[in-house]
């Protein structure tokens, strides 16, 4: 593709009427709701880095993190720049329920690593020359609508040759933008790019004691009652002396341990592969088959009241939700072997029990694997706790709610 695609085309590709523009940094008269796009005057072969604010970046935010390591300047520079494109001049498309004018006086306030005033398009403070750029807009109340038709047909414009070599080839955007509203998030590999907000103290709770008319103490003229500094303990009736604890059996049962936050899920290999097999389908199957859905209803008129749009968009969203769940969870989780045939339980091992002369067999895996009515069990599962580590022959005692119950192991394989 040699031509760019401007903002205003891009307005108009789906149906709205540009206006502007404005110089970015200035007010912008878009009171209402609507979207926007932030454009270059021109495009640019490589990305207008400035090194030092990428700095000054790595340095408020200690958490700031590429592919798992604390970056250098120039490593985080590379990085951002790699998902340049040289050809287009479209830097940002965002959108507003409220007003655009104040949508982007916020994004202009907010300092690269801040959440707030609003940090979305933050990717634009890495840059310089930001000043040159301008804001086109357009009105709407369908802005998740438009704005979600806006990346869709921006990415349609971008060429194959430029689309391949982005570090992310799948989800293609404005260089600024890093998700879609349905889902979509780039493949960056940063993390705690954003300062930590601070977490405030829960305001203790307060008791009000609302009393009728003329019965607060003294109200009726009567002298108060003296006041007791240590009041004898004969004085006090035994019956109305609150008890200074609660009696143990009223008291709420602890909570059972759970994984420690950060802590490498465990997966046996068949989860695993269970996991990877319907990534590969969502990815592979589901999500073109959606998007041709989406653009199919995209053509049948006005997204705002197309109800075919709409269901393919929440489908969309599910799926994406799905995948990067999956991938988030194939990234962290450790694989566990399975056990050698013989050896005592462990995660991965099926074990056949036998409980009031019945026998049922189960496998134990993590707890993102369990299925019970499949026979798989967690390892954190009051059964699956009590057989780990057990072996042949052994009697196991497991406590439910409903009593005790003792298994007895008779294979394992």
């Amino acid at each position: 593709m040699t031509a760019y695609t401007s903002a205003p085309a891009l307005l108009r590709s789906v149906g709205l009427l540009a206006d502007g523009p404005a110089q970015w940094g200035r007010p912008v008269p878009a009171a209402g709701p609507g979207v926007f796009i932030v454009e270059l005057a021109a495009p640019l072969p490589t990305a207008p880095i400035e090194l030092t604010r990428v700095g000054k970046w790595i340095e408020r935010v200690e958490t700031l993190r590429l592919d798992g390591e604390r970056p250098t300047s120039k490593s985080l520079a590379v990085r951002l720049a790699s998902f340049w494109l040289p050809s287009q001049t479209v830097l940002y498309i965002g959108a507003s329920d409220a007003s655009v004018r104040r949508r982007l006086a916020a994004m202009a306030a907010t300092e690269l690593g801040d959440r707030r005033p609003y940090a979305g398009g933050h990717w634009l403070k890495a840059l310089r020359g930001l000043e040159g750029t301008r804001i086109w807009w357009a009105g709407t109340t369908a802005t998740e609508e438009y704005e979600d038709a806006l990346l869709e047909a921006f990415a349609d414009g971008v060429s194959n040759v430029e689309r391949a070599a982005l570090p992310d080839s799948e989800i293609v955007l404005p260089f600024a933008n890093l998700r879609r509203e349905t889902g979509g998030r780039k493949s960056t590999g940063l993390s705690g790019a954003l300062l930590v907000e601070p977490v405030e103290a829960p305001v203790p709770p307060s008791r009000v004691v609302v009393l009728p008319d003329g019965d607060a103490e003294g109200a009726r003229g009567e002298p108060p009652h003296p006041r007791r500094r240590n009041p004898s303990p004969a004085a006090t009736p035994a019956s109305s002396a609150a008890p200074a604890t609660r009696p143990a059996a009223s008291r709420p049962k602890p909570l059972p341990p759970t994984r420690p936050p950060g802590e490498p899920e465990p997966l046996t290999p068949n989860g695993a592969a269970r996991l990877r097999a319907e990534l590969d389908e969502l990815t592979r199957a589901r999500r073109p088959e959606v998007i041709a859905r989406i653009r199919t209803a995209k053509e049948h008129g006005d997204l705002k009241e197309n109800a075919e749009y709409h269901a393919a968009r929440e489908e969309q969203s599910f799926l994406e939700g799905r995948i990067q769940a999956i991938e988030a969870r194939l990234r962290t989780a450790t694989v566990v072997d399975a056990p050698v045939a013989g050896s005592r339980v462990g995660l991965g091992s099926q074990v056949t029990v036998e409980h009031d002369g019945e026998t049922a067999t189960y496998t134990i895996v993590g707890a993102s694997e369990s299925h019970p009515e499949s026979g798989r069990i967690s390892s954190s599962s009051p059964v699956g706790r009590a057989l780990v580590g057990h072996d042949v022959g052994d009697d196991v005692v497991v406590r439910t709610p409903a009593g005790e119950r003792r298994y007895t192991i008779v294979a394992i394989a």
